[in-house]
């Protein structure tokens, strides 16, 4: 089967029902006229018939003309424009009288037919008969028939349904050449969404699709494309830039290790430098374990949403684990860890990733305190809502700073300035899991004053 393009499937499936709609608009108009043709001639008949009836009159069982010249008239003498055929049969078909201009013809008496007009051919010609039964005493004695010649109406449908014969794939070829033209000029902004979709490249997603004046269907196409495209586009920008600051995240321990050891092996050393150095250099090494074990957990959750867990998740007792963990941390650094829980909560949701939230809020918030701070930690609710709020008395965060700190591989250049080392990758898989699992995370901080996180289960 040929294939078409858009443009001329349009134009067939509008030719295909306009084919449906001519055609019947077409047997419609012959029908009508037909029958107007036929209701003029029977009513033509049918004024003759009464015509009759009123000159007739019954003597003894006979039929006698009460105007003989009214008989004698000279339509029923003449055969030629529009004649009236007259007959009166018996109730066998013999004929009884006729019309002069009958000759030695006869009509024909249908018995079986129970219509009074019907259509029959007479000497080769098409006529329009009618036959009434004539009554005498209640009883039928006769017939009259009267016939009308319908050459001139058969002439005339004839022609007519010759025309719309000939018109009907006239009209569906010229409107399909229509159809084809307004399709043509209607799918103007596929050929551009075409015409744009060949410039756009992996290296060249600038390009977006000119939007249709007239906001239809296509106009919303045009704009859902130019969104999808702009969200691609922002899709590859931040995986060129992840990719470029992982790059660079992974060269920089590689870089210090390599440099360490080639210092080593140009002289002969000391054992305690032996030991500074290997010892500089395996805190390297944890140091990119850590970035490792963080880059693939971000890759494991890009597309994890088929795979979260439905489980209840007791956060009062996840979040003192989680606080247990970091004991030896909190003190060493003499901070101090409280908890304010209104009552006991749990929600229902995925338990390890949730950990691994409370993990990287509670370790942010260790690394980023003074000494002798405070960590403090609340769990309440608010209407069908749990709220839970990580505060520690720390650096804080600069306010033009709060909405990059979500940025993998983003570190304030606060950090930097205590020397509080770390990836930059925390708060990315943060993020990422709230947003996995509907949990909606929202942080305030200002510079050297206390960092809130809260957390909202839904």
């Amino acid at each position: 089967m040929p294939q078409f393009s858009f443009k001329n499937r349009i134009a067939l499936h509008y030719i295909i029902s306009t084919a449906l709609l001519v055609g019947f608009v077409f047997v419609v108009i012959y029908a009508i006229v037909r029958w107007s043709v036929f209701n003029d001639v029977n009513a033509d008949i049918r004024h003759e018939i009464d015509n009759h009836f009123k000159e007739m009159k019954f003597d003894e069982e006979k039929i006698v003309w009460i105007n003989e010249k009214e008989w004698e008239e000279r339509e029923h003498k003449e055969i030629n424009i529009d004649p009236v055929f007259v007959q009166i049969t018996d109730t066998k078909g013999a004929s009884i009288e006729k019309s002069p201009n009958l000759k030695e013809h006869n009509l024909s008496l249908d018995k079986k037919t129970s219509e009074i007009f019907y259509t029959t051919k007479f000497k080769e010609q098409i006529i329009r008969q009618a036959q009434v039964p004539i009554f005498i005493k209640g009883e039928v004695k006769a017939y009259l028939l009267i016939a009308m010649s319908l050459e001139d109406a058969t002439s005339v449908l004839n022609n007519l349904s010759r025309v719309l014969f000939i018109l009907y794939p006239i009209v569906l070829l010229i409107l399909f050449f229509f159809a084809r033209f307004i399709a043509g000029r209607s799918i103007k902004p596929v050929n551009s969404i075409i015409e744009t979709s060949n410039l756009i490249t992996p290296d060249n997603l600038k390009y977006r699709i000119s939007l249709p004046q007239n906001k239809d269907e296509l106009h919303q196409l045009s704009r859902n494309i130019n969104s999808l495209l702009d969200r691609i586009e922002n899709a590859v920008e931040r995986e060129k830039q992840f990719t470029s600051d992982a790059s660079h995240e992974l060269r920089t321990p590689l870089t210090s290790i390599k440099g360490t050891l080639e210092v080593l092996i140009r002289k002969t050393r000391v054992k305690e430098e032996y030991e500074e150095k290997i010892k500089f250099c395996i805190t390297e090494v944890d140091r990119l374990n850590i970035l490792v074990d963080e880059l693939l957990l971000l890759a494991r959750f890009e597309n994890q949403k088929q795979n979260i867990k439905q489980e209840p998740v007791y956060l009062n007792a996840l979040i003192l684990d989680v606080l247990a963990r970091y004991s030896e941390e909190s003190n060493q650094l003499g901070i101090k860890c409280k908890t304010f829980f209104e009552a006991d909560f749990h929600v229902t949701s995925d338990y390890d990733m949730v950990a691994i939230i409370f993990s990287n809020l509670i370790s942010n918030a260790l690394k980023y305190s003074h000494e002798g701070g405070t960590l403090s930690i609340s769990l309440v609710q608010n209407g069908k809502k749990i709220i839970v709020q990580v505060l520690n008395s720390g650096i804080g965060i600069p306010e033009e700073e709060l909405d990059k700190i979500f940025n993998p591989f983003f570190r304030s250049d606060l950090t930097k300035k205590h020397g509080i080392k770390g990836t930059g990758l925390g708060l990315s898989i943060v993020e990422r899991l709230c947003g996995l699992l509907k949990i909606d995370i929202e942080i305030n901080s200002q510079i050297n004053q206390d960092t809130i996180v809260q957390l909202t289960f839904k």
